[in-house]
């Protein structure tokens, strides 16, 4: 006797089984129970998150990815970007461990090729016993016609929760260096009261603009950064777009570096001129003339492999993970800033509500295919779940990878893969503990 089903007993199947698929879906409690396992599967991981927080101690793989991004594979790999050209709009200029008699020194020849606008990104808190040299610079200083100057917020505020938009003080260099002069925050989005840069894996981010409160006059000053108090000297246009974006936080569209000794994939981006070089005017007069020049420091010299004093982890880092040596110098990341203002060429981001509610569509929409499966095929569930689920994870990645490097925009689909991943295991329990205690607990209260 044969055990094949002729054709026409398999399409008798299939009829069937969809019959009892169709049944299931008009079922309205076919919807609620979704509904409601959605929900608990959503409050299962938040509870998990948090327990889980406590042992991130004992998770070494979690912290080497902790600084790492999918987006990074973009701004790092060639064959995803191309390497963009020299910004001959910017120069970095390092200062190096120079007395301030020399950095003095630097500013007047700079000031004598007539740059657009120089940023100096150092603070000079105190008179030093070198009085000669404290003068010297107070009168380059003076002599500076468009210069930005050092300003460090502090003391972030805080009123039924923190507003990293507000900040109670902020930190200046001595008056007799600060004169007139304007003033720009250098802080990244990295920095807070209390910690320093070794505290976060990647500078990712910067805000345009920020609030001071001054709790005396009970008034709020609005401050800008850096890099767009900066790039208003040479296209005021283009920060007006900037902050018409009206966003508190951009991300840093990233184009390159200086001399990194291979610590970045995308190689020099920007003119930069040594201490000595600079000193001793080892370059031409266009490099200097109607350009942005930033001052700060960039180790003793361009030869320094291991200075990490106002450096930073970037999405270039050639090592993607596990990452050692940070890349990127402070006063480097302010020129990327610049030069994506200069060029308006900004990354746009998913809001935090949106990337919840696609997560929560998404995983209603994967808990409904699920509870079928469940029902009618449960021999099946844990490969087809699994199958599903990490096809639809890489279908994301592949996502967030393409609509990065195509539209400059940067999808927040952490939370959406997360519960994809996690999705199956946790509806199992749902359907097989939480349901059936609940059955059994009904049961009981009917029968009393």
């Amino acid at each position: 006797m044969s055990c094949e089903k002729s054709e026409a007993e398999i399409l008798v199947e299939n009829e069937k089984k969809a019959l009892k698929i169709r049944t299931i879906v008009s079922d309205k409690s076919y919807w609620a129970k979704s509904f409601f396992a959605t929900l608990f599967i959503f409050a299962f991981l938040a509870l998990a998150g948090q327990f889980l927080a406590i042992f991130d101690f004992l998770d070494p793989i979690g912290d080497a990815l902790s600084g790492y991004e999918v987006t990074d594979q973009v701004f790092s790999n060639p064959q995803w970007r191309e390497v963009p050209d020299v910004d001959d709009n910017v120069v970095v200029v390092n200062v190096g461990n120079l007395s301030r008699a020399e950095i003095a020194q630097q500013l007047s020849i700079i000031n004598s090729f007539k740059p657009k606008v120089i940023g100096l990104d150092l603070i000079f808190r105190n008179l030093k016993s070198d009085t000669l040299g404290d003068l010297m610079l107070a009168n380059a200083l003076a002599n500076s016609p468009n210069i930005i100057l050092y300003q460090k917020l502090l003391d972030p505020f805080e009123e039924g929760g923190k507003n990293e938009a507000l900040w109670h003080n902020a930190e200046y260099s001595h008056p007799i260096f600060t004169q007139n002069h304007p003033t720009a925050f250098v802080n990244l989005n990295n920095e807070t009261a209390g910690a320093n840069q070794f505290d976060f894996k990647s500078c990712r981010s910067f805000f345009p603009k920020q609030y001071i409160y001054d709790s005396i006059t009970q008034k709020t000053d609005t401050v800008y950064a850096f890099a767009v108090a900066l790039a208003k000297y040479l296209n005021p246009k283009n920060v007006a777009t900037l902050l018409d974006r009206n966003n508190n936080e951009e991300v840093v569209n990233y184009s390159g570096n200086v001399m990194d000794y291979g610590r970045t994939r995308l190689g020099t981006r920007f003119f930069a001129i040594d201490a000595y070089q600079l000193l001793d005017t080892m370059f031409t007069p266009d490099l200097i003339k109607d350009k942005i020049v930033l001052m700060g420091v960039m180790g003793n010299s361009f030869d320094d492999k291991y200075t990490v004093e106002d450096k930073y982890f970037t999405p270039l880092n050639s090592i993607q993970a596990g990452r050692a040596n940070p890349d990127m110098y402070g006063v480097v990341v302010h020129a990327n800033i610049v030069s994506m203002i200069l060029n308006n060429s900004y990354i746009d981001s998913m809001g935090e509500y949106t990337s919840y509610i696609i997560a929560f569509l998404i995983c209603f929409f994967n808990v409904l295919i699920f509870t079928i499966i469940y029902q009618k095929y449960s021999k099946w569930y844990d490969g087809a779940t699994k199958l599903l689920q990490l096809t639809q994870a890489l279908i994301f990645v592949f996502m967030i990878i393409l609509f990065f490097h195509y539209f400059s925009y940067k999808l927040n689909l952490t939370y959406t893969i997360i519960v994809v991943l996690l999705a199956g295991d946790v509806l199992e329990v749902y359907y097989g503990f939480v349901m059936n205690a609940y059955c059994k607990i009904l049961e009981k209260i009917k029968k009393n």
